[in-house]
């Protein structure tokens, strides 16, 4: 199979979906040249102005004017260029998008899509580099997708155009020159399956976007020492596949989660609320965590690689579980 990169997965979901169904648009800024981190290069010169459009500085509006869309039967596709910025925007898609459909008991869809780039690696500091899907899984109404690798960022990304729900679809920053295979044309990704990206015995991994990656790096320092982790990736945090991650730990009796939001009251914590509801009598150990540091992420690239989860971390936490370590 053909490998691309995670950004040119993403740009041929777009492409894709806006050839298929013309009621799919795009909005937020620099959408039109693309050029900050070029996701939708090359989408106003096939499509033209009127379905691809920059927007001013202002999120609160442009979201806005992307849930009134989707209400008049359109399929916005809405960037907001990092992730820190959805605050400004948070009452148009916490408040309308995701209760709308519920509130007019049915009569309508929001069919927005909302994606954006979130994560640190590359010294934005502390408000450029936030990871906050944790705030959006909470929201009864709206689908929360982070795409690990280019395949499930153009599967996850096609699925939640066709949704008929308002969907957060986070898009880490130091994943968008990874390279993977990606099948050509029609790739779907369902919401709710989580996958199993490497398979082991002794410890289940549980990672978060980019730490996906994390993992499956700590898997092959762990595997020269002679354990087996399997590394298991949710893909979609709302809805959760519980059954899948519980199912990979009553097959390894140990659980590590991995995520770069914040520990306290993170992504990790429901999923280990879920796993112990689901498998408590299969863990041998306590269920453990890893994430960012209690702290703004920070500039200076030490501090940063600091704060930040990273495979080293999840060795340790492995081998805590493990019991080879105190």
């Amino acid at each position: 199979m053909r490998e691309i990169n995670y950004v040119d997965a993403l740009n041929e979901a777009l492409h894709e979906e806006m050839e298929r169904d013309k009621k799919v648009i795009c909005l937020g800024e620099d959408v039109e040249l693309a050029y900050v981190f070029g996701v939708t290069k090359g989408l106003k010169d096939k499509f033209g102005g009127a379905r691809v459009r920059d927007t001013p500085i202002s999120e609160l509006g442009f979201v806005g004017a992307g849930v009134g869309a989707a209400m008049a039967g359109y399929r916005p596709v809405i960037e907001i260029m990092f992730m820190d910025f959805i605050m400004l925007a948070m009452d148009p898609l916490v408040n309308q998008a995701a209760k709308l459909r519920y509130m007019l008991g049915g009569q309508l869809s929001i069919p927005l899509v909302v994606r954006t780039p979130g994560g640190g690696g590359v010294q934005y500091g502390p408000t450029h580099s936030q990871v906050l899907e944790a705030w959006f899984m909470q929201v009864p109404g709206l689908k929360v997708a982070c795409p690990s690798d280019p395949a499930d960022a153009k599967g996850l990304l096609k699925s939640a155009i066709r949704d008929d729900n308002p969907v957060f679809f986070c898009e880490h920053k130091m994943l968008y020159k990874t390279k993977g295979p990606v099948p050509e044309g029609e790739h779907i990704v369902p919401f709710g399956q989580a996958a199993v990206k490497r398979e082991g015995s002794d410890i289940t991994l549980i990672g978060i976007g980019y730490q996906v990656q994390n993992c499956l790096r700590a898997a092959e320092l762990l595997a020269s020492e002679g354990i087996s982790a399997e590394v298991v990736d949710p893909r979609t945090v709302a809805p959760l596949d519980t059954a899948t991650l519980a199912e990979s730990v009553r097959k390894t009796n140990r659980c590590v989660i991995v995520e770069e939001g914040h520990l306290r009251s993170g992504v990790g914590a429901e999923i280990a609320a879920s796993i112990q509801e689901e498998a408590f009598d299969y863990l041998d150990a306590p269920i453990g965590r890893v994430a960012a540091l209690n702290a703004p992420i920070p500039f200076e690239v030490e501090l940063e690689d600091y704060v930040l989860p990273n495979e080293g971390n999840v060795v340790e936490a492995v081998k805590k579980a493990l019991g080879v370590i105190a």
